[in-house]
């Protein structure tokens, strides 16, 4: 018998961003009550979070950070949140919704899947009214809404954002349903964030890694109650006093320029706004 030459299947390699290559979300959040009130009283309302408990196959087993309660839900009344504010699976209409709930802050946002261009993503921000603006990928995947400037992610276009307008209706506070989670009368949640001295200086702190690790964590914490410009300030001053200095290059590796200047001056508009 001769030799049989197996042909191998090739599969397009897809650069895919790490939320999209099977990492877990943070939470769901609800789109819908479930059930709807005609049917019964809802279990989860609109604008709950939920942490995951198991995929049961078209349906969630998840607890809700506001109540408590543990059931299940369909995954059509559900969108997967990754980073606090990256929205998957849902539209322009259920964002507005969402952000337009009570006690959502001037300022709270998300990002979510353009629903006018497939591949690409959209920023919805509260403001007096929501507005969304449409954030483009260059062919490097940098990522950007005034072509003026470009970010080589979208958390580092999200930290920008953070600490300047910088066109946009207002400067980002807040993740769309940060207020939403209550602690009290649950068990087994995440315990809120208590700032014990108001008079905090660092030059009166005593350094060590251990404190600058602590802060870190508590930085981390997407309801600590400290916005996201002022995380990453404080962050990068622990980065760059940092006396342990094979740190410090780890991380200037991984925060590298952030923003892109062209020294064209580009025709195109300063900001898009989606249709």
């Amino acid at each position: 018998m001769g030799n049989t030459m197996k042909t191998v299947k090739t599969i397009p390699e897809i650069n895919n961003t790490h939320w999209q290559t099977g990492h877990r979300s943070e939470f769901l959040a609800v789109l819908d009550d479930y059930p709807t009130p005609d049917i019964s009283q809802p279990i989860f309302q609109v604008g709950e979070k939920l942490r995951v408990i198991s995929d049961e196959g078209g349906w969630w087993r998840a607890r809700s950070l506001t109540t408590g309660l543990e059931n299940y839900i369909p995954e059509k009344y559900v969108a997967k949140v990754y980073h606090g504010w990256l929205f998957e699976g849902l539209g322009r209409q259920k964002a507005e919704e969402l952000l337009l709930l009570p006690n959502t802050k001037a300022g709270s946002f998300m990002i979510r899947n353009s629903e006018t261009t497939k591949g690409l993503y959209s920023l919805s921000v509260r403001h007096v009214h929501v507005k969304h603006y449409r954030i483009f990928r260059l062919p490097n995947n940098w990522y950007y809404i005034s072509p003026r400037q470009t970010f080589q992610c979208l958390e580092d276009l999200v930290n920008h954002y953070s600490e300047v307008a910088d066109g946009l209706c207002c400067i980002l506070t807040t993740p769309c349903l940060t207020q939403h989670t209550i602690s009290s009368d649950t068990t087994d949640l995440e315990p809120p964030v208590v700032m014990r001295n108001k008079t905090f200086t660092w030059k009166d702190k005593q350094r060590s890694k251990e404190n600058d690790d602590e802060i870190e964590d508590m930085l981390a914490m997407e309801d600590s109650g400290i916005s996201y410009g002022l995380r990453n300030s404080i962050t990068s001053y622990l980065a760059l006093t940092r006396e342990d200095h094979s740190y410090m290059s780890n991380r200037k590796k991984k925060t590298q320029s952030v923003i892109y200047r062209s020294k064209y001056k580009s025709q195109l508009p300063f900001m898009y706004h989606e249709d």
